[in-house]
């Protein structure tokens, strides 16, 4: 915990406890959230609370050091090598979707809070935060001493200017429906409000009024969100261009500013001395690295030349994970995040629901863990992580139900009149280069093939290719994934209410999409978990994604490392990162 901390935090834990006794229903809330000890990062692609943990038997996940039988050099410099894995498909905070871009992203751009070591949103860029009786306003007053890294003062125009910008269509946010929760943020989107009607105004330089359709207990988790973040309404507006490269026109306003991109090979983050809170960042630069074989980064690791190798931005060989625990070396920490396979329910024969079924129920998760990721996953049949539904450690369809399976096969085949497996369309199964996800899916062929008698074709393409590709419907099965962005289950279905955004399958269902809205309005806590967990069982009897495992953080890294904070969304953050 950094010096400065303490002294920021209590006059936010007074304003916290003043909301509390404002509404019962928050209280509960947030007591789950301070009861679970969240190590929730508000991270994406991405993150969501994927972690949020909501439950109390688990624990944030702390950045254990793996046994010193790793060769690491001496660290004379406070420089962190790591591993990003691939090109970020783009360094703006209100257009990033995937875990690699938001990597750098939450190291270079603060928002009005921020996920704290003890997974506790706290004040950034906000000095001080009220909130109305009703709980529909908030009031942000922000730091004097907030700038960006070229210098300019971080003002309340520079959040209106880029929640405004994320909610105009036309600039291509996917992630602009997190901005929903502010009032008339979707009318807006939709064309249906004028953008002086979104719930967002700078009153004056440094104070921010954000108003709300309905009460949230997550908001201020969410104010820790990317798509939350401010532009530099300047920089934006004069060099429209100026996420593409790193230069003088990329203006962040985090512990880090981006000084080097070499495109498909290195990102280089150095410390940004115009940081607020400067003062509490050791490292003086961050070099990341974009390797997208596993079994060179663990080398890398080994030889000395990262200091961190795996989960949340990089890989670890499969084949490795065995000898890794067996040394010591290997790191597990729980994860509020899914690993699914996506259905393009648009293409034949996934248009019908029963083979959807079938194809999900013939995959035996269990082995699947057991023999090729070997991460310490726990079976998912079930899309939200246990980390929110306790109850969906129990699932809500069998693993492995071949039997089933073969019999819901042959019910979808006769509805959509095809005679025999060999008359189903050809079934291609995609993935991105990498040897983790050639593995799954050579398994799931195989799977595919003895329960069900479907030859299945592999294909697969680098990551930018690939998501271009799912994003546009180019696909029949895809593997994809969702790793929580704040403590809620909600954020887990809501990608699923319209065939935009971040759902890639063209399903989509009215009851569905109306029992979420009606969750947006319910107060009492119980009641609103009923509410999403009837949702939820739309989802998976529907099938539009096959629910495979719930995701694990693992990792190794150099022994002398110390207070890199990774989230139980397995966000990471290197603020407090140093050297010993």
């Amino acid at each position: 915990m950094a010096a400065t901390e303490p002294a920021a935090r209590a006059p936010f834990e007074r304003g916290i406890r003043m909301i509390h006794m404002q509404k019962k229903w928050w209280n509960r809330a947030w007591k789950t959230v301070l009861a679970a000890g969240l190590s929730v990062s508000l991270a994406a692609c991405a993150q969501n609370q994927e972690a949020a943990k909501p439950s109390e038997s688990t624990q944030p996940a702390p950045a254990a050091q793996p046994a010193p039988s790793t060769p690491q050099p001496e660290q004379a410099e406070q420089v962190l090598r790591l591993n990003n894995f691939t090109e970020p498909l783009s360094l703006h905070p209100g257009l990033i979707t995937d875990v690699w871009s938001s990597n750098v992203i939450f190291q270079t751009f603060e928002g009005l809070t921020r996920i704290d070591k003890d997974g506790v949103p706290q004040p950034a860029i906000a000095e001080t935060i009220q909130a109305s009786d009703d709980l529909l306003t908030y009031t942000f007053k922000l730091r004097d001493n907030a700038k960006w890294s070229n210098g300019d003062l971080v003002t309340a125009q520079d959040f209106e200017y880029a929640w405004k910008w994320a909610l105009d269509a036309k600039n291509g946010s996917e992630y602009a429906y997190q901005l929903f929760y502010v009032k008339n943020a979707e009318a807006a989107f939709n064309g249906k409000a004028k953008p002086e009607e979104i719930g967002v105004k700078a009153q004056d330089d440094k104070t921010l009024v954000v108003q709300l359709e309905n009460p949230t207990p997550f908001f201020l988790e969410l104010t820790a969100f990317y798509t939350y973040f401010p532009l530099n309404a300047k920089v934006v507006k004069e060099h429209p261009d100026w996420a593409k490269e790193a230069g003088q026109d990329y203006i962040s306003n985090g512990p880090f500013k981006l000084t080097a991109w070499e495109h498909k090979t290195k990102l280089v983050l150095e410390k940004n001395e115009n940081y607020w809170d400067a003062q509490s960042v050791k490292l003086a630069k961050i070099e990341m690295n974009m390797i997208n074989d596993a079994n060179t980064e663990l080398s890398m690791l080994e030889n000395g030349d990262l200091d961190w190798a795996g989960a949340p931005t990089g890989n670890l060989p499969l084949d490795a994970m065995e000898s890794l625990k067996e040394k010591g070396l290997l790191e597990i920490a729980p994860k509020a995040g899914t690993y699914w396979y996506e259905f393009n329910t648009l293409q034949k024969p996934f248009n019908n629901k029963k083979i959807r079924q079938a194809f999900a129920y013939a995959i035996n998760r269990k082995d699947l863990i057991d023999n090729v990721t070997q991460g310490g996953e726990l079976v998912a049949t079930a899309i939200v992580p246990p980390t929110m539904f306790a109850e969906n450690e129990k699932g809500l369809f069998t693993d492995n139900d071949v039997e089933v399976a073969k019999q819901l096969l042959a019910e979808g085949m006769k509805e959509e009149g095809y005679a025999s497996v060999d008359k189903l369309p050809p079934i291609i199964l995609s993935y991105n280069t990498e040897e983790a996800q050639a593995k799954i899916a050579q398994a799931v062929q195989d799977m595919w093939q003895k329960n069900l008698g479907v030859h299945v074709k592999l294909e697969n393409q680098e990551w930018n290719v690939y998501y271009e590709n799912v994003k546009n419907g180019k696909y029949q099965v895809a593997r994809m994934g969702w790793t929580g962005d704040f403590n809620d289950p909600i954020n887990f279905l809501e990608i699923f209410r319209t065939k935009e955004g971040n759902n890639h399958t063209n399903w989509e269902k009215k009851e569905f999409a109306d029992l979420l809205a009606a969750s947006s309005k319910e107060k009492d806590t119980q009641k609103r978990k009923a509410i999403l967990q009837d949702a939820e069982k739309i989802l998976v009897d529907e099938m539009p994604v096959i629910p495979f495992y719930f995701k694990s953080t693992v990792y190794a890294k150099n022994p002398n490392l110390k207070d890199v904070v990774i989230s139980g969304l397995g966000n990471v953050q290197y603020k407090w990162a140093h050297f010993e």
